[in-house]
């Protein structure tokens, strides 16, 4: 790769942030765009002289282009990452989850940037293969207009590396956590949720009976896959899962984060939530056929470095 930055749309957020930190300490430029409804400045090391942060929004066109100005490739990050948010309001939502995505891939289509990394999701799926390995040949079936625009925003994407010669490198991400995972924001996961719960003593709501399955991978094995799909000389063909093949029940969770704690706060059950998927486990085949894994972070590592105890 050149000298030139590597933009990171949603740069201050969760995943985006600790890329950022990994592309800097290979001693990379980066730009991030960010409008900081989800990220936090805190979140960047705002210090660093190969930084630049850009505050607005990607459904902003003329913004994205002036972002994307002699950068050499895009990891986009940036999204509402709630399936409630965009069921609650499916308009704004769509904005930052299509509309970005499109000026996105507008903008590289006029610059000449051909490389793009595009966060989409698990969701595409519904309630397809469920109970079971879900591969990337299982049929899409998006339950919410959250995973509806993911699902567009491939197809766009597909469509602008067929016309316009874009590589985009497209991973549906399952459950990721770990740290910067912000528990208070309605977008947070479950596991950053009932972890400060848990922590401060409070009482956890379950959506469900608890036995609905995830597949959690942490954001340190995440990055490195990240780094591997900007950094090399072709991307792989095709949306790849990211997932460890490995099913965790809420409750399971539950029962981790007990040991942790020596013991858990009182826990409720409530009603499914709308959109709700309730089995999700990647057939990760393709992830391993085409990229280095690295050794899975085990859950209980993976949370006590989430709460600062490893």
């Amino acid at each position: 790769m050149s000298d030139a930055p590597v933009l990171v749309t949603g740069g201050a957020g969760f995943i985006g942030s600790h890329l950022v930190d990994a592309l800097l300490a290979q001693g990379r430029s980066v730009r991030v765009l960010d409008n900081l409804s989800m990220g936090k400045r805190s979140n960047l090391p705002m210090d660093n002289p190969r930084l630049q942060l850009l505050e607005g929004d990607v459904a902003d066109a003329a913004l994205v282009s002036e972002a994307l100005s002699g950068c050499q490739a895009v990891a986009h990050l940036a999204a509402v990452a709630s399936v409630q948010a965009s069921v609650d309001d499916p308009v704004s939502t769509h904005q930052s989850n299509f509309v970005g995505t499109l000026n996105v891939c507008e903008a590289m289509r006029e610059q000449g940037v051909k490389r793009v990394l595009f966060a989409s999701s698990a969701a595409v799926y519904g309630n397809n293969g469920e109970g079971q390995a879900i591969d990337e040949d299982t049929p899409k079936a998006p339950l919410t207009p959250y995973a509806a625009d993911k699902l567009a925003s491939e197809h766009y994407l597909d469509f602008y590396r067929r016309q316009h010669g874009l590589q985009p490198a497209v991973f549906r991400f399952f459950n990721i956590f770990g740290p910067r995972q912000d528990p208070s924001s309605p977008y947070s996961g479950v596991i950053s949720i009932f972890t400060q719960r848990a922590q401060q003593g409070l009482p956890i709501t379950v959506f469900g009976d608890g036995e609905q399955t995830r597949d959690f991978f942490y954001v340190a094995d995440l990055v490195e896959l990240l780094l591997q799909a900007l950094l090399a000389p072709q991307v792989v063909s095709g949306a790849v899962n990211v997932g460890w093949n490995q099913a965790t029940s809420l409750n399971q969770l539950l029962a981790e984060i007990g040991g942790l704690f020596g013991g858990l706060p009182p826990v409720s059950h409530q009603a499914p939530r709308p959109g709700d998927i309730r089995h999700s486990r990647a057939d990760n085949g393709r992830l391993r056929s085409s990229y280095r894994l690295p050794p899975a972070t085990p859950l209980r590592k993976g949370l006590q470095g989430l709460l600062g105890l490893d």
